[in-house]
């Protein structure tokens, strides 16, 4: 019996000066919904993060000290998501 692993996608802010992916910490901001990372870094470009890129080099825009006071669900989304809907 084969397992096949679902791949979930992530998101990250691109900087225009750096060219790269931006940091915290030495590991890349990310988020699993591009609507919610544009919606909390508005003007700032949304890129997807390169699947080979592994999860150890990575952290969620939710453990940022920026984001302390953004309420989060259990799942990780922004709370009143349904505002991020697909349009």
């Amino acid at each position: 019996m084969s397992q096949t692993r679902t791949r979930t996608r992530r998101f990250g802010l691109y900087g225009e000066t750096s060219r790269s992916l931006l940091t915290f910490g030495g590991r890349i901001l990310v988020h699993h919904d591009k609507a919610q990372m544009e919606y909390l870094h508005p003007g700032a470009k949304v890129v997807e993060v390169p699947p080979n890129i592994p999860g150890e080099q990575c952290m969620s825009i939710r453990e940022h000290p920026q984001h302390c006071s953004v309420q989060w669900t259990a799942d990780g989304d922004i709370a009143g998501r349904e505002q991020f809907r697909a349009r």
